[in-house]
Order: structure tokens, then C-alpha cells, then sequence
């Protein structure tokens, strides 16, 4: 059978014995496994490389970073073309050594020596005598390389041939060569050469013009799916530190060791194989260039010149910028000017690898010496060379932590508690730092972490409360026991008052739903009006009561002043409990604040978290084109980061706020997301019910949409986000005609709510009675309305604005009608509110707007320009032309929120009710 048509194509992820992993050093008998992970199309393009070998010649050469698949990718290919009938000459490079001269092609072509047939024996005995003779000079490879290529085609007259060439680059001189040679001539001739090579600048000529098949990082994605798939039952921590470390790199991802925080002193971790594959020319380096990746390794912040000084200090001789340069023609390390950056992450533990203990503390106590006094970082060192008992430094390292917290350097912070409870002699301070390290564990989402740290705790003198917080912490990622605050103990003491706040912050989340325990949490926080401001505190009380006690959060949370000076950690908790007390503008205002703490310390994978809030003050604001826009980011971000949890909430938020804009039902199939969503937020349940009932709304199906909120409004208890549909609740009211029913459901819930209404709850009840206003007392209605300071809600304005355009309409009022739809409508398109075009062009239709050059409601094109100032005509092109609000203030260097400010302006004033219509209304007549 022709072997063209034997070749099937390369599967990816087929089950049976023959399926790879994905990183396999060329291994004899191929193990059983799930398959090639993230590399559908590479596999794709080998299969198609063969089917044009087989009929014509090919070569590809695979390239990649050590560890990215390439061997594992070459396998696949022999694999399939020794199915289809190929015959397969195989040879290796082996790196970190000097390979003998024409070692590659022995090995290549030895199969064929051994078989001659009468008609190719002279070919044959002449190669076997250029290959007996040695390397030719490089002036006389010509004569081995026609050789080579003239047996080759001989042997694969009758069965076409692949050459599968592993590594290349790390092949003798002469052997590199031919084989260039013999790829750059397969056309005509059943012969496929597939070889793989690491990119390289440097990379030597005789590879220029051979195909190219690039191998990138994994995906994120990818990556989590590697993990799932061969190292199953990691803990989110786990896969976290070994994604941000892999950076995609698959042998990185399966050979990591997990983070083991008791080894010291403390160095970066690698695996036999990989350090091989990463550093294979790490051990030949000079001892001086050794030293320098140590200390540089061990910290990575460090200027080139403060690093050579470390070095330096380990083997006592001085060090200067030329012991570099070994570690840069190894391809391990580059100089960005400043520092010093690994060619991998990975690689920082390739190059510790073997390298004992004693030798680590030497790099640790050189780079203590040579960092500024009372540092972080000096002491973080020193508690690395320490050994024993050391009071003293334990002390420091204790004191110092609060400084890492101020840096943005959580972590550090748990790293010096962890090290400060080792140090400590006494079983007192011990516990006190263990309890700390657990609770900043827990805070930073370190499930593994804070059930080590709690344990330990538990085994030391704590006091009540802490002990009660230690086995609540050593509970953490699993079902926590039933928490009863009733019966705990006032606290005694400042170090009891944090075991407190800290304990309130844990159990919150657990007690939201359970109306006693709930009222009991809060009666608890209430004994401690000393640390009423503290934003633990606030969070704690804004989880368990968001509604009964929204006004005393809302204060304690306004109260807080230099925001400066608080921590990042702390301007989350306000953003939550202003958030959830019902000021999403405070909230909105906290995260961005976060965000940028996070981004000026270059902590990505600390954004999910905020950016997902964010997006949720967004939607209770009724900014759903912001909304979206956050939740878009998170979910990127936070699939980069292994972040599952927030990945999966941002989705389901997404499809919610597209449901939202354009009227369409949400996407039931998002369901599969849920219950990752709620580690991410504990109110999904409840935002995803109150959004998708407001969704029917915009669907036009109000009927549906006033039964659902009805529920949520006048249950046993209300949740907070329940609140911020007050206003859809009565337009849904208005529009089935169940509006004196709505109103006797307003006046109860708001004298549930009595003297602890949020203001921006009171707010909406305005506005809802406004809508829901009776023909006789309408006017008197509407006015208290627009009486309420609505600057800071201009979302709130838009629903205001349309009921009394309608109502102004039927009092046959329709020039102020058609303005204040106009209005509306400006507002609508704001909040990206898309499906509501169609129903408020229908209003302005009814109160007499006619439509001009095909758009409703707008003004003359060659007016356009002249009704806005030179600003407001530079935003309103660029919003003709899609960009977001957050797109257009980066690029005037505005807000968002003052961007939105100038299209609710201009859209009245051009008589426009949709982005779209912009660009029509502002083209110029005299370029048509």
C-alpha cells in the first residue's frame, strides 16, 4: 500500500496505548496518557508535513525553549510515520557536552550501513569511508554532504524515508551541517527531515530557510488543563505558585515541585530533569558566574552591581561585569541594563539545583550584608542563615512585617510571621505570630498555608478568641463548623480586640444567611465602638447585615480618612462593605484606588479580585457597558493567573450584563460555573436571580420581571442586591398596571428598613414612587424627585426622565416631552442599555419627533458640528466610532465617569438616543 496513503492524520487527546504526554524524551515504548495537551494545531501541521514529505520532499524544523514539547512532537511524528509505512533513521544531540565529530550522522545513517543491497553498495562503501576517515575540513564537508544525501535517496527508492533529528543544535558541527544540507534538498525525492532545535540568536546559518514550526508557552487554560490531567489534586495554591513559575512552559508545569515553605534556608525548586533541560551548562560555568546566578535567583530585584557585590562576598574574590557574560552565551540569563533576568522563571531553580545548603546560607548571608540596614529584604536573609533560636531577630521580623504590608508584599509578610514563630524561644510569641501568619494566609486566599499556620497556632497558649479563630482557619477550603458569636467572650486586650475582628471577618460569610446568628455577629461588633472605623470590622458587619445596617456601615466607611495611608488590603474590605451597604460609588471609587496600589507594585494576579467588584458597582450603578468591560478584563486576567474561581464568576456576570444591554435571554448553559462563582462571591446566587429577573424587563416581558422582584422584595429577607432594583421593579409595576400594589410593597420595605436606609436606597425609593406616580399627584411627585441630588446617579436619571416624558406626553405636553425622552434616552445609552432604543425612538415617535435622513429625532448634519465645543465633538467622534468610555478617557487622559458626563450631554443636544447614530449625525455633508 502507498505509504501517502496510509498517513492518518495526528490526533490530539486519542485514548489508547499509543497517546503522549507532552513532555517525553524520546522514550521506547510510549506511555498511556490523556494525550497532547494545547498543541491541536502543531499536531495538525506535522500531520499535513508528512502527507507533502510522502508525496514530494518536506523538512520542518520544530523550534522551541527547552521543555516546550518539541521531543514530545517528534515522537508523535515517528509514531505516525512508522503506521504509514515510513522508515525512520533517528538521531540526538545531548547537551551540557562536547559531542564527538559525525557522532549525529552515526547515528542517523548506522541502520542503512548495516543493510546494504548489491545496488547501493558502492554508495555505501564510499560513505562508510568518508565517515571511518573523520571530519573533513569545513572546506571539504561538500564530498560527505552529496554522500549522505546520494544514499538517503538510494534507501528510500523503495520505502520513503523520515529523518527524525532530536536537538539539533546540540549536534557535533559536521553533523549539523549535512543534515542542513540534506533538508534544504528533499524536494522530488520520498523524504521527510524533521528535526528540533532551541531558538537562539546566535543560532548557526545552515538552518536558514528550512520551514519553521514555532512552539509558544501553553495557554493558561492549557496549563490548568495539563495540571488537572497529570498532577491531579493540587490545591489552588499550589496551582497558582506553579503557573506563575511555569509561565507556560509544560515540563516546567510537570516537573515542579510543590512549594515546600519548611526547607530551609530557602532557594528556588527544580527536579533532576529539569534542571537538565534548563540549565544544562550551569555546572561548567565558572565559579564566579555560578555565585552571581545564586544571589541573583535569590533576588531577582536586585541592580546588577549590588548583585556582584553578593557574589563577590561568597567566594571572596572580587567580581566585575565580565563574569556575566558566560552565563549569557549559556542562554540562561540576560542583562536588561539594570538587573539581571532569567531566560525562564524556571530557570532560577535549575541553576540552585544540587547546590547544598551550606552554599545557599553563604548567598543568603552575602545578600544581607550588601542590602540596606533594616530592610525587608536584609532581614528576610538573615532569617535564612539563622539557626536555632534567635529571639532577638525574631523580634525584627515580627516588627518588620507591617512594613512589607505597606510595600504590597503580602506574601513577604507571611514568610517573615512563619519564620518569626520558628525563631521565637518562647511558646507564647510563637503562637501570636503563628495565629498572624494564618490570618494574613487566609486574607491572601493561601488555603494550604493558613491550615499549616493554624495548626501550629493551636498547638501554642493562645487566648479565647484566638484559639476560636485558630480552629475556624484550620478549617479553611473545607466545611467550617457551626459558629455560634452569642457565645463568645468580650475581648480582652488589643491583641484579643485583633483575634476579634479577625475571627467577625472569617465567620461573616457563614452566618450571612441565618438571620439569628447574623443579628448576634453584629450585637458582638457592636461592643467594640473603639475600633468602629476598622475596616475588618465594617466588612464583617456589612457581610452579615448588609441591610439592616447599611447606614452605620456607611458612615463608619466615610469616616475612614487618608486613604493614603491605608493598605490595599483594607481599601478591598471598604469597597466590599460600601458595596454592600448600597453606596456603589464609594465602592467604585475604593477599587480603582486598589487597582492602581496593585498595578504601580506590579501584582497582577492580585486584579481579578477587584476588577470583578468593580464590575459589580458597575452593574448596580446601571453602568452595563463598564460592567461588562470589567468583567472581560477579569476573566482574562484571572485565566492567566489560574484563578478559576474569579474566572468562572466574571463569566457568568458577562453573559448576564449581555442579557442586560441588548434584551436577550442570559445564557442558561453558564450554569456550569456556578458553583466555582461563588467562592469568588458569596452573593452570586442572589445578583445573578435579581439581574436576570431585571433582563426580562428589557426583554419587554414585564409580567415575568414584576413576579420575580415582587419575591425578591417582600420575602423574609432581603438581600442587598435586591435594593438596586428598585426602579426596574416599578417600571415592570407601571407597565402591567400593578402600580398601587408596588407602592404597598415599597412602604413596607422601607419601614423594615427604617433609620438604617442606605441615602442611595432612599434614592431609589424616590425615584420608583416617581415612576409609579398616580395622574393627580404625578407633578408634585416628579418634583421631589428631581429635588434629590442625582449627580452622583445618573443612572438613576435615565428611568426618571423616561416616566415623565410619558407622563408629560399624555398631558399633551410634547415639545418638553420630546427633550426630556431625549434625555432618556442619552441616559439609556450611557448605561449601553441597547434594546431600550427601539422602545423610547417608538415614545419620541409618539410625541411627534420625526425622523430625518433616516434617524430619529436628530438634528440636521450640517448643525451638528457647530452645537459642541471642540471637546465635546472629539469625544462624540471617537464614540461614533465604538470606542468604550474607559478607551475614550484613556486617550484624553479623562474618567470614564466624566466621559459618560459629556455624552449625556451631547446626545440630547445632536437628538441622538444610540452611539451608533453618531457617526451618521456628525459626518460631514460635504465629503458625501
Amino acid at each position: 500500500m502507498n505509504a501517502q496513503t496510509r498517513l492518518a492524520s495526528l490526533t490530539v487527546g486519542q485514548e489508547g496505548p499509543q497517546t503522549l504526554s507532552l513532555v517525553t524524551p524520546l522514550p521506547t515504548a510510549l506511555p498511556e496518557t490523556s494525550g497532547l495537551i494545547g498543541r491541536d494545531g502543531e499536531v495538525r501541521a506535522l500531520g499535513d508535513f508528512l502527507r507533502e514529505a510522502t508525496a514530494h520532499g518536506a523538512a520542518r524544523v520544530v523550534t522551541g525553549h527547552a521543555g516546550s514539547g518539541k521531543s514530545a512532537l517528534l515522537e508523535a511524528a515517528v509514531q505516525e510515520a512508522t503506521a504509514a509505512g515510513l522508515r525512520v533513521l533517528r538521531c540526538a544531540g545531548i547537551r551540557g557536552g562536547n559531542p564527538a565529530e559525525l557522532s549525529g550522522l552515526l547515528q542517523l545513517v548506522w541502520p542503512v550501513l548495516g543493510t546494504s543491497g548489491r545496488s547501493s553498495a558502492g554508495r555505501l562503501d564510499a560513505l562508510e569511508l568518508l565517515l571511518v576517515d573523520g571530519a573533513p575540513a569545513p572546506g571539504e564537508r561538500s564530498r560527505l554532504s552529496f554522500a549522505v544525501l546520494d544514499v538517503l535517496e538510494s534507501a528510500g527508492a523503495g520505502q520513503p524515508l523520515l529523518l527524525a533529528v532530536d536537538d539539533w543544535d546540540a549536534l557535533d558541527e559536521c553533523s549539523r551541517d549535512v543534515l542542513s544540507f540534506v533538508a534544504r534538498r528533499t524536494e522530488g525525492h520520498p523524504l521527510a527531515v524533521l528535526m528540533t532545535a532551541r531558538p537562539n540568536r546566535s543560532r548557526p546559518a545552515p538552518l536558514a530557510g528550512v520551514p519553521e514550526l514555532p512552539l509558544g508557552p501553553l495557554t493558561s487554560a492549557q496549563s490548568v488543563r495539563l495540571l488537572a490531567t497529570r498532577r491531579p489534586g493540587l490545591d489552588p495554591q499550589a496551582v497558582r505558585e506553579l503557573l506563575a513559575t511555569a509561565a507556560g512552559n509544560p515540563l516546567a508545569l510537570l516537573e515542579l515541585p510543590v512549594r515546600c515553605e519548611d526547607a530551609l534556608p530557602y532557594a528556588p525548586a527544580s527536579s533532576d530533569r529539569l534542571a537538565a533541560a534548563m540549565a544544562p551548562g550551569a555546572a561548567r560555568l565558572p565559579a564566579g558566574t555560578r555565585d552571581l546566578l545564586l544571589v541573583a535567583a535569590l533576588h531577582p530585584a536586585g541592580d546588577l552591581p549590588l548583585l556582584l557585590s553578593a557574589a563577590s562576598r561568597i567566594g571572596g574574590t572580587e567580581l566585575g561585569f565580565a563574569a556575566l557574560e558566560p552565563a549569557e552565551r549559556e542562554g540562561l540569563v540576560t542583562f536588561d541594563g539594570i538587573r539581571l533576568v532569567f531566560g525562564h522563571p524556571a530557570t532560577a531553580g535549575a541553576v540552585f539545583h544540587d547546590v547544598g545548603p551550606r552554599r545557599v546560607r553563604a548567598a543568603h548571608a552575602a545578600l544581607a550584608a550588601v542590602l540596606a540596614h533594616g530592610s525587608v529584604r536584609r532581614l528576610w536573609h538573615l532569617s535564612q542563615v539563622a539557626e536555632g533560636d534567635d529571639p532577638e531577630l525574631a523580634g525584627r521580623l515580627e516588627a518588620v512585617h507591617g512594613h512589607a504590608l505597606e510595600q504590597s508584599e503580602p506574601l513577604m509578610a507571611v514568610r517573615l510571621l512563619r519564620r518569626a514563630a520558628e525563631l521565637y524561644p518562647a511558646p507564647g510569641d510563637r503562637g501570636r505570630c503563628a495565629l498572624r501568619a494564618a490570618q494574613l494566609a487566609h486574607t491572601l486566599g493561601l488555603e494550604r498555608m493558613t491550615r499549616t499556620m493554624a495548626h501550629r497556632a493551636l498547638r501554642r497558649p493562645l487566648g479565647p478568641l484566638g484559639t476560636l479563630c485558630a480552629e475556624a482557619l484550620v478549617r479553611t477550603g473545607h466545611t467550617p463548623a457551626a459558629a455560634d458569636p452569642a457565645a463568645w467572650p468580650a475581648p480582652d486586650g488589643p491583641a484579643e480586640q485583633e483575634n476579634a475582628l479577625e475571627l467577625a471577618r472569617i465567620t461573616a460569610p457563614q452566618v450571612a444567611g441565618d438571620e439569628v446568628r447574623a443579628h448576634a455577629l453584629i450585637t458582638f461588633l457592636d461592643g467594640m465602638p473603639e475600633r468602629s472605623e476598622d475596616p475588618r470590622l465594617l466588612q464583617a458587619m456589612a457581610t452579615a447585615g448588609p441591610v439592616l445596617r447599611a447606614a452605620t456601615v456607611l458612615a463608619g466607611v466615610r469616616a475612614v480618612r487618608r486613604l493614603a495611608d491605608v493598605s490595599v488590603r483594607d481599601l478591598e474590605r471598604l469597597g466590599e462593605a460600601a458595596l454592600l451597604a448600597g453606596d456603589p460609588l464609594r465602592a467604585l471609587d475604593l477599587y480603582r484606588q486598589a487597582e492602581r496600589r496593585h498595578r504601580f507594585h506590579d501584582l497582577p494576579d492580585q486584579l481579578p479580585g477587584v476588577l470583578l467588584r468593580q464590575g459589580l458597582a458597575h452593574l448596580a450603578m446601571g453602568d452595563w457597558g463598564q460592567g461588562g468591560h470589567a468583567f472581560g478584563r477579569c476573566a482574562e486576567i484571572a485565566q492567566d493567573h489560574g484563578q478559576e474561581h474569579a474566572a468562572a464568576a466574571a463569566r457568568l456576570l458577562a453573559d448576564l450584563v449581555r442579557g442586560l444591554r441588548t434584551g436577550r435571554p442570559v445564557r442558561p448553559d453558564g450554569a456550569r460555573d456556578l458553583e466555582a462563582a461563588r467562592r469568588a462571591v458569596r452573593s452570586i446566587d442572589e445578583v445573578l436571580a435579581v439581574g436576570a429577573a431585571c433582563a426580562l424587563a428589557e426583554q419587554g416581558d414585564f409580567e415575568a420581571c414584576f413576579s420575580a422582584l415582587s419575591a425578591l422584595l417582600d420575602g423574609p429577607r432581603v438581600g442587598a442586591a435586591a435594593l438596586f432594583a428598585l426602579v426596574p421593579f416599578a417600571e415592570a409595576a407601571e407597565a402591567v398596571n400593578a402600580g398601587r400594589e408596588a407602592l404597598e410593597l415599597l412602604g413596607r420595605l422601607e419601614a423594615r428598613l427604617g433609620a438604617e436606609c442606605a441615602p442611595g436606597v432612599a434614592v431609589r425609593f424616590t425615584v420608583a414612587r416617581a415612576v409609579l406616580a398616580d395622574e393627580d399627584d404625578a407633578e408634585a411627585v416628579f418634583e421631589r424627585a428631581f429635588a434629590e441630588d442625582l449627580s452622583g446617579w445618573p443612572y438613576l436619571e435615565a428611568p426618571l426622565r423616561l416616566a415623565h416624558g410619558r407622563w408629560l406626553r399624555r398631558r399633551r405636553q410634547f415639545a418638553d416631552s420630546r427633550a426630556t425622552l431625549r434625555q432618556a434616552a442619552a441616559g439609556f445609552a450611557m448605561m449601553g442599555a441597547e434594546a431600550r432604543t427601539v422602545r423610547i425612538t417608538a415614545e419620541l415617535r409618539a410625541s411627534g419627533e420625526r425622523a430625518e435622513s433616516g434617524t430619529t429625532g436628530t438634528v440636521r448634519r450640517s448643525a451638528a458640528r457647530d452645537l459642541l465645543s471642540a471637546q465635546e465633538l472629539r469625544i462624540a467622534e471617537l464614540a461614533g466610532r465604538g470606542l468604550s468610555n474607559r478607551e475614550i478617557g484613556e486617550r484624553l487622559d479623562l474618567s470614564p465617569r466624566t466621559i459618560g458626563a459629556y455624552l449625556y450631554r451631547i446626545f440630547p443636544r445632536l437628538g441622538v438616543t444610540a452611539r451608533a447614530q453618531l457617526a451618521a449625525v456628525l459626518k460631514d455633508p460635504e465629503t458625501t
